[in-house]
């Protein structure tokens, strides 16, 4: 097992100009903290994918058993994971991670990736299921509870953005899946830009096997974006470590 973590964003909402992933709680950069649950899930070799200031992010996360892969123009999550193909390799399962989720634990890491390989999966999806759905990637099932497809916000339909299960933005891929389904993702959508999600539906109509894990305690997916989210990750992080 091997973890990509997306790490290249400068996050303007910030109002900073330090990279998003090196803000810090109490004083660990917030990629630092992803880097810490991929190992505690069994990753044995990271890469961080950096862009902005990347010497800069380099020279803050590097430490025994992490490499760096530069994506010089941020082009989307599907155009991030190319730029560390050379890491991903060609066998085996890579996680994909964001630099900008310290919220995430190892532990649920580590079961997502039990159900990955115990439903033989070629790709499994994190996800799970928030009160308002606004502004995430919706996973669409079918009437049996079977994956269909994840579908951005600005993608889609009215009826499928009533679903509140949605997509993380961390997965789990058998690595020749990832790479046969990599180079036919197209930027054929609002943003303009390449979707990691893509794959998926690839991997479905190649006949892969797609599933989605739901993470128990939403919480795990919240993202940093700005200095409020920021300040209610660290609230929760101290929780936590209250609560053990």
């Amino acid at each position: 097992m091997k973890a990509v973590i997306l790490a290249a964003g400068k996050g303007t909402r910030m109002k900073s100009d330090l990279p998003k992933v090196l803000h810090e709680i109490e004083g660990k950069p917030l990629a630092e903290y992803v880097k810490e649950a991929a190992k505690a899930a069994g990753a044995d070799k990271i890469c961080f994918v950096i862009g902005y200031k990347k010497e800069e992010v380099k020279k803050r996360l590097d430490s025994p058993g992490v490499t760096f892969a530069v994506q010089d123009e941020q082009l989307g999550t599907g155009h991030a994971v190319r730029c560390a193909e050379e890491f991903i390799g060609i066998e085996g399962d890579v996680m994909i991670l964001c630099g900008d989720t310290p919220l995430v634990r190892g532990e649920t890491l580590k079961k997502a990736a039990e159900h990955h390989r115990e439903n033989a999966n070629a790709v499994t999806v994190l996800s799970t299921r928030v009160d308002n759905p606004f502004g995430y990637g919706r996973i669409i099932r079918d009437k049996d509870g079977a994956f269909l497809k994840s579908v951005e916000e600005k993608d889609a339909t009215d009826e499928e953005r009533k679903t509140n299960e949605v997509n993380s933005g961390m997965y789990i891929f058998k690595v020749k899946a990832l790479k046969d389904a990599l180079g036919r993702i197209t930027n054929d959508n609002v943003q303009g830009e390449y979707y990691l999600p893509d794959t998926l539906q690839i991997i479905l109509s190649d006949g892969g096997k797609v599933g989605a894990y739901v993470m128990a305690d939403k919480e795990e997916l919240l993202g940093v974006n700005d200095v409020n989210q920021l300040n209610e990750a660290a609230k929760i992080l101290a929780r936590r470590k209250k609560d053990v």
